[in-house]
């Protein structure tokens, strides 16, 4: 089996790359640039107006919107509401009573896929300020099945890029970043962070990519795969997020540097359609080892 993404893939991808690297990160522009592109359509049937592909072509981009931080609902719109065949909007889902981004969505769902009304929501207090979130006030069902699969496949394939993004930063200040005369990054110790955050990322880009796979495959152990690509791209963007702050310092803490925005994106993500350890334990029942928690 053979996970590589082919050359169409990968164009589209730098395409995206591309587009965000030089547009606002928070700028309706930016989004409705994504959908020209076809980002939102990506998965939505050729017959409906779509590109007719699948989550392998998808799940890389939404990656790339992970690298850039994007301040809007992707994952949500592009890989669950094009699913759904909400097309044509941009899509808010909620993760229990809370919901991201319902502010600037189009269309608020709870997890069951009904709508859910303006007047049920309150903005509460988040960690990530491009990422607001609202509480909505009524019970509200959480997501199960394969929505919830497509959520934390999205949220997996974000904070692989997120990880890439602060690696990628990372490397370059304690190249630049002098002490005793010598740079930063020279020192061993460093490095060996450097390298097992390197490390981390290597092994949870393919559990990404195979999740994709699965789910565009309908294979049965799709949900084994997902939560194998959420575990492990959780875990790798939080070790990258250590490294990143210990070695830039006091600067890594402050919110004129803007590296806090890729360390709350992880932080918020790290948790959201459940965290490590919920898909931990759902791998291991999947294979026969834990107790019978769902």
């Amino acid at each position: 089996m053979r996970f590589a993404l082919t050359d169409e893939q990968v164009a589209f991808r730098g395409a995206v790359r591309d587009l965000l690297a030089k547009e606002p990160r928070d700028a309706r522009s930016t989004w409705d640039a994504l959908v020209d592109m076809g980002v939102t359509a990506v998965i939505v049937p050729r017959a409906e107006g779509g590109l007719g592909l699948d989550a392998t072509t998808l799940v890389p981009i939404v990656e790339e919107t992970g690298y850039a931080a994007l301040a809007f609902p992707i994952a949500e719109t592009a890989l669950v509401a094009s699913a759904l065949g909400v097309g044509g909007a941009m899509v808010a889902i909620a993760d229990g009573d809370l919901v991201a981004w319902a502010d600037r969505a189009d269309v608020v769902l709870a997890g069951d896929g009904s709508e859910v009304a303006a007047r049920f929501l309150e903005p509460v207090a988040a960690v990530d300020p491009l990422r607001p979130v609202h509480r909505i006030t009524r019970p509200c069902p959480a997501a199960k099945g394969e929505m919830l699969d497509r959520l934390a496949l999205g949220a997996a394939a974000q904070l692989v890029g997120l990880g890439q993004a602060m690696l990628d930063r990372t490397v370059e200040y304690v190249k630049d970043r002098h002490q005793f005369g010598v740079p930063v990054g020279s020192f061993q110790a460093v490095q060996h962070h450097l390298a097992n955050g390197l490390k981390e990322l290597a092994f949870a880009r393919p559990a990404v990519y195979r999740a994709a796979y699965s789910l565009a495959t309908r294979a049965p152990t799709t949900e084994r795969d997902v939560s194998m690509a959420k575990a492990m791209a959780a875990a790798a963007a939080a070790t990258v997020a250590r490294v990143a702050l210990q070695c830039h310092g006091a600067i890594g803490y402050t919110v004129e540097y803007d590296l806090h925005l890729w360390l709350k994106r992880t932080w918020a993500l790290q948790r959201a359609w459940g965290d490590v350890s919920w898909h931990r334990d759902r791998v291991g029942r999947a294979i026969g080892v834990g107790d019978e928690r769902t």
